[in-house]
């Protein structure tokens, strides 16, 4: 990412009006997509209960654009992107792997494919997107893989066993989560990582100042997450290597030396 991006304030007024006089087009689904989400945080104060509202009402259109991919084709990469990278660092077919966010299982077919029976364990704070990854297993006839798709309403992981995890996998979650849904993560993963197991977690990030755009997408420095990590016992750091990635987003991992 650029200087200029990363310091980008897209909260600001001036950048709101720069950006509509330069995508003019845009401007309309804007406010559409504003009065949307007022009306939802209206409804629901909670941020958990209204993403969930946002994930229903996207996932009623498209259950690929909700996780974030403009196309077939984007859903696609990005999951193999992920996928590719988890290999790469140390995913092995033998460990068990909970994946926070797992959508509509954008990566998540292709970790249950690669992993051993059971042992793939898919969370989410969205049904509607659930009902679509059960839909996507019988697509890639991953049924006798067996794997575990939960709602869950927190990040407390207060229903799984301690020490269970050899990896644990958030993308494009904290890209969407106040501080304090980040804090509560953080605070409970440690409790369910196995011994020699990690958490890798994509954030959107900035560094300039930290700031919000429609309580949906949170720009944050690295310093703030690497910070709130130890500040629970944990190791924690940047992952330089993916950021030669095409993805808008950064990489932490996160390990623990207990």
């Amino acid at each position: 990412m650029s200087a200029k991006t990363l310091i980008k304030n897209r909260a600001s007024l001036s950048h709101k009006v720069r950006y509509a006089i330069n995508h003019p087009d845009r401007i309309a689904p804007y406010l559409k997509r504003t009065a949307r989400d007022g009306w939802l945080r209206l409804k629901h104060p909670d941020h958990i209960a209204y993403y969930r509202a946002v994930m229903a009402s996207d996932a009623g259109r498209s259950p690929e654009a909700a996780v974030g991919s403009r196309s077939h084709e984007r859903w696609l990469a990005l999951g193999e992107m992920q996928f590719g990278y988890l290999k790469e660092h140390g995913l092995r077919p033998e460990m068990r792997m909970l994946d926070i966010g797992c959508g509509n299982l954008r990566a998540g077919w292709r970790f249950i494919g690669y992993l051993d029976s059971g042992n793939y364990y898919g969370i989410d704070i969205s049904p509607d997107i659930l009902v679509s990854a059960k839909k996507t297993l019988v697509t890639y006839e991953l049924q006798d893989k067996l794997p575990h798709l939960t709602v869950t309403q927190d990040l407390t992981f207060d229903f799984l066993p301690d020490a269970h995890f050899d990896v644990v996998h958030a993308h494009s979650v904290f890209s969407h989560s106040p501080l304090s849904v980040i804090d509560q993560g953080l605070r409970h993963v440690g409790r369910i990582l196995a011994p020699g197991g990690f958490f890798d977690f994509t954030f959107d990030r900035t560094e300039g100042a930290e700031h919000q755009v429609l309580r949906e997408d949170f720009y944050y420095r690295t310093e703030t997450l690497l910070a709130l990590a130890r500040k629970h016992g944990l190791e924690a750091r940047f992952m330089e290597d993916w950021e030669t990635r095409p993805h808008g987003q950064s990489k932490i991992r996160v390990t623990n030396p207990a």
